[in-house]
């Protein structure tokens, strides 16, 4: 007799987060994939960036990094928790 081994179901804030088009293929792509995929996507972030700032201007360029404010202080917490 084999064993049949069940496949582990994802928490649903990850099941939400790999289900978005874009980002939830980069993210599934820098959990499960190699490596060297974290820096590809890096690159595609900030490329994304990028085509924001050159399509919408200024604002393409600050309401992502204003939208990223709450995540640094976030950061900053669990940081200074130890």
């Amino acid at each position: 007799m084999s064993t049949i081994e069940v496949p582990i179901r994802m928490p649903l804030w990850q099941r939400v987060l790999f289900a978005i088009p874009l980002f939830g293929w980069m993210a599934k792509d820098v959990a499960h994939g190699d490596p060297e995929d974290l820096g590809y996507t890096a690159a595609a972030i900030i490329a994304m960036w990028g085509c924001s700032a050159m399509i919408y201007g200024l604002p393409g360029l600050y309401l992502p990094a204003l939208a990223m404010v709450p995540l640094m202080f976030l950061l900053l917490i669990l940081v200074s928790r130890g």
